[in-house]
């Protein structure tokens, strides 16, 4: 099951979209019905939840909570994605693009940390290549 959840009230996002992109990386990676969130919210927030998981106190755009395990219920939980949009806002300028192009490349950056990728070699090799087959495809 797919969850997203807006928690932010400035900026108005399209739920579903992002709902049937997470699907599209779902099915992508061929992940069999995986228990994925996806929230939304305002910079206090993801600054309090990077304060508080990885000791840094300030805000940043994307945090990703992998899980990757299976539960007594017999569910896949593969983990949370949390996007700060006001960060994202800011970040769409410099970028050229507009604030849901953004959050699309937030949430696919996200979800890489959810399978297993980290900030080293491959990474931004596998983010261009999932760009081209699910946001451009």
């Amino acid at each position: 099951m797919i969850e997203i959840i807006n928690q932010q009230h400035k900026y108005w996002i399209s739920l579903k979209k992002f709902k049937d992109l997470l699907k599209k990386l779902v099915e992508h990676r061929k992940l069999k019905d995986p228990e994925v969130t996806l929230v939304f919210v305002d910079t206090k927030t993801i600054k309090r939840l990077n304060h508080r998981f990885l000791k840094i106190n300030a805000p940043t755009d994307v945090l990703s909570f992998p899980l990757g395990e299976k539960s007594a219920d017999g569910k896949f939980y593969l983990g949370d994605i949390v996007i700060s949009v006001p960060q994202a806002f800011k970040q769409c300028f410099s970028q050229k693009h507009g604030l849901e192009r953004e959050l699309e490349l937030l949430t696919v950056h996200g979800f890489l940390h959810l399978i297993g990728f980290e900030h080293s070699k491959g990474f931004e090799e596998e983010e261009k290549k999932i760009h081209k087959l699910v946001l451009e495809g």
